[in-house]
This record gives structure tokens, C-alpha cells and sequence, in this order.
């Protein structure tokens, strides 16, 4: 077996592999809820960690890759110290201290900063115009000396983009690094591994906005050709088909963008979601490497073929009768389209599913009914 070990085969017991090279391309990742998909992304992950040097944006909203920086305890000696050794950053929205996450409003692209304010450049042209011009130093920002400042002008429209900061409360997200230190300097270092939790915050585009402002500047230091995978974990947040909000729109575009020409770049995409139809098809449509995993609806699995030619029709079909932990590999980054039976994780999983309380012993079941 050569690559990346993430398990056995299903059909005869032999060890399976990824060709760690060929994540130069962009992979989509899919399994229905109970499928083992994100424990199983957790393996491929720490796998790329111990194997290659190939730095790892994880864009994670249900907090399940926090704690990829610890090992677990049955985890053998030189990979607990590899894991443990290695460059891993985790940062939180609403979290304190260290693992704050933190963009600087000040970094965000126009039209971002219009997005988060809902300024159209048609509609809303004289606040969207304004907004342009804003200066500001990231090392003292304050959001009351910016609305001063607006009211202040003698401008009706700066009056009126005062008004919209303050009704829609955007300046008063903790997500703002308000001179302090943004989770864009840390990515810019390119460790080995940077887990954002987007899924907190006060207000639910606080994390779609921290993942716009570091895709944005990934994708503005293109030219400098570093590469980067980023990982993104039910993706259907953040890439959807009918994105609703301009933040969405925003976050869906981007994506579209390095999956087209991204590559190139040194930038690869890799998707996890329950099912295709959740991601824009133009992102879909750019996937060369594919892990599929348990779904059992039909249509999804007609997509799948006809999407991911390259994986047999008979496998995807399988798919339906998947046990937990197995997943079809198929694309690039594998020899041959396999059945696997992925292997146990080296890090702590966070996110593990929440067990039903039983009660055990039928005579405490008797007291508790009484």
C-alpha cells in the first residue's frame, strides 16, 4: 500500500491508500447524517497532516475539528508526537483569549463590507458610494468614531449609512478584532493546520463572514502560488445552489471562482456535505477526487453518477447499503474505485453524536416509573 493509509478494502482485507499528490485537485466528500462522514474526514485529514506539508484551511461549523491538535489516547507514540508537535491553530467565534476568532472590518473588500451591510451598488448608490471612501487604520478602529464621524460630515447619505450600521448592529460583532491581532496575519504564517468554528457568534452571519474574509484574501495573494486545501465541512452553509442573503451570494461566488480557477493556484477545494444537490453545481462539477459514503435517496445517487463519471455506476449504487464507516473512493487520488472501510481516528473528535439515556437496570427502570 502506498499514500495516504485510511483503511481496508472491503472486498479482500488489503490496505488502501490515497495518492497524497493528487489533492492538487478538488475533492467532494459525501455521506447522509449517521454515515461516519465527518469522523471519516477526520482520518484523511490527519493523514495529510503526518504525510505532507500541505497547509490545511478547515472551515468547520459544527466545532467537530477543535480538538485536531490533541491526540487521542490510544494513538501511537511518533503520531501523538507528530500531531502534537505540529503548527495546529483552532479559533472560535464568541470564544475568548487565544482562541478568539477575529477578522478586522477594515480588511474586508468593498463589497463585503456592502454585503454585511445589505447596500446594493445600484439600489442603495449614494450610502454604497460612501461606503467606498471609508478610511480607516486597522490598528484604531473604533465603531463609535465611525458613526461620529459619518453623522458628523454634514452628508445626509454618511448620516443615513450611520443609521444602517447602527439599526443592523454589524459593527457591534464580536467577530471584529477592533485593532487587535485578525485570524488573516495567523494564515498568512501558513501552519500546518488552521481550524476556524464558524458556528458560534451572536448573529448567524458572523461565521459566513469570517470564512468570506479568509477565502477573499487567499484568493487576492493568488499569484504568490502557495498552496493551500480548504477544507470545508457541510459545505451546503456556505456554497449553496440559491444562496438567500448577500453574504451567501458573496461566499457562493467566491467559491464558484476558486473552484474554476483555483487549481492553478495552488488552491483545492475539499468539500463535505449529505448531499450533492445542496452545492452549487458549478463548484460540484469541478470535484476530480470523490469519498462517498451511506446515502440512501435515489436521486441523489442518479446525480452522483452522472456527475462523477469516473466512479462505476454498480459502486455509487452500493452506496445505499454502506455501513457506517465505509465509503467508495474514486478519481485521482486513488488507483482504482474501491469500497473502504476506513480506519479509527488519531485526534479527538469533538462533534460525536449525542447517545439516547438508557436506563439499564430493569429495577431502576421500576423506581423511576413509580
Amino acid at each position: 500500500m502506498d499514500g495516504l493509509s485510511i483503511g481496508t478494502a472491503v472486498a479482500d482485507g488489503k490496505a488502501v491508500g490515497l495518492d497524497p499528490r493528487r489533492f492538487n485537485r478538488h475533492t467532494f466528500w459525501c455521506g447522509q447524517s449517521g454515515s461516519g462522514k465527518t469522523y471519516a474526514l477526520g482520518v484523511v485529514l490527519e493523514q495529510l497532516l503526518l504525510s505532507t506539508r500541505l497547509p490545511m484551511l478547515i472551515l468547520d461549523p459544527n466545532a467537530d475539528f477543535v480538538r485536531f491538535n490533541r491526540a487521542r489516547a490510544e494513538t501511537p507514540a511518533p503520531e501523538r508526537a507528530a500531531i502534537e508537535g505540529a503548527d495546529i491553530r483552532v479559533f472560535r467565534t464568541g470564544a475568548a483569549g487565544a482562541e478568539a476568532l477575529h477578522v478586522r472590518y477594515v480588511d474586508l473588500s468593498a463589497a463585503t463590507k456592502a454585503a454585511v451591510l445589505r447596500l446594493d451598488p445600484i439600489r442603495d448608490a449614494e450610502e454604497y458610494n460612501i461606503l467606498l471612501h471609508l478610511e480607516g487604520e486597522p490598528a484604531k478602529f473604533d465603531t463609535a468614531e465611525l458613526i461620529t464621524r459619518l453623522r458628523a460630515s454634514g452628508d445626509p447619505m454618511a448620516a443615513r449609512l450611520a443609521y444602517r450600521m447602527e439599526n443592523l448592529q454589524v459593527l457591534d460583532w464580536p467577530l471584529w478584532s477592533r485593532g487587535s491581532g485578525s485570524v488573516l496575519d495567523d494564515l498568512a504564517e501558513r501552519p500546518r493546520a488552521t481550524v476556524l468554528d464558524i458556528g458560534g457568534g451572536t448573529h448567524p452571519d458572523e461565521g459566513k463572514v469570517a470564512a468570506l474574509a479568509v477565502l477573499e484574501s487567499l484568493w487576492a495573494q493568488r499569484e504568490s502560488r502557495q498552496p493551500m486545501l480548504i477544507v470545508i465541512d457541510e459545505a451546503h452553509n456556505l456554497c449553496q445552489p440559491n444562496p438567500g442573503t448577500a453574504v451567501e451570494r458573496a461566499l457562493t461566488e467566491q467559491l464558484i471562482q476558486i473552484a474554476a480557477e483555483g487549481r492553478k493556484f495552488g488552491l483545492w477545494l475539499f468539500l463535505s456535505t449529505q448531499r450533492p444537490t445542496k452545492i452549487h453545481p458549478n463548484v460540484l462539477s469541478q470535484c476530480d477526487n470523490l469519498g462517498l459514503m451511506r446515502v440512501n435517496a435515489p436521486r441523489d445517487l442518479a446525480e452522483l453518477s452522472e456527475v462523477f463519471g469516473y466512479a462505476p455506476d454498480e459502486l455509487v449504487a452500493r452506496a445505499q447499503s454502506f455501513t457506517q464507516g465505509q465509503a467508495l473512493f474514486a478519481g485521482g487520488f486513488v488507483e482504482r474505485a474501491t469500497v473502504v472501510q476506513v480506519g479509527a481516528r488519531l485526534t479527538e473528535e469533538h462533534g460525536s453524536d449525542v447517545r439516547v439515556p438508557l436506563i439499564e437496570d430493569p429495577d431502576a427502570a421500576a423506581v423511576a416509573r413509580t
